[in-house]
């Protein structure tokens, strides 16, 4: 899983580099959620309600069209998840990232940053009018 994240943290530097977009990608924009300033280890109710907040979040915003993958990450580090939006700026990205419950109580943070993706490997809800389908 580490070897991963580096090489998504190196895609994302070499991306960076490049002036303009080839006409053969797409920009999607990459999150990397970490520990808030608010994160505290172990379980309560009030914890147990944000993550329930969190994880709702993300469900409307897959069904929105605007989240393509989401997830979190299996080791016990200061990053906890990772995001892949599609929306038409970084900065509408960002925005409903930090609409999350979780963002909003200081629980996590999301740092988001464009990335470019060959056009057809992943789904892009922007050129495809069809809504996502609903996960079992």
């Amino acid at each position: 899983m580490r070897h991963l994240v580096a090489t998504f943290a190196l895609l994302l530097g070499v991306s960076a580099l490049a002036a303009d977009m080839p006409p053969n990608m797409t920009a999607y924009y990459f999150g990397i959620l970490e520990r808030g300033d608010k994160w505290t280890p172990g379980e309560s109710p009030e914890l147990q309600k944000i993550q329930e907040g969190h994880l709702a979040h993300l469900d409307k915003m897959w069904k929105a069209g605007k989240l393509v993958l989401a997830g979190p990450l299996e080791d016990a580090g200061n990053w906890r998840g990772i995001l892949i939006y599609r929306t038409k700026t970084m900065e509408e990205a960002q925005a409903l990232a930090n609409d999350d419950p979780a963002v909003k109580a200081g629980r996590l943070k999301v740092t988001m940053h464009p990335w470019w993706v060959q056009r057809g490997i992943l789904p892009d809800p922007l050129e495809s009018p069809a809504p996502p389908k609903a996960t079992p």
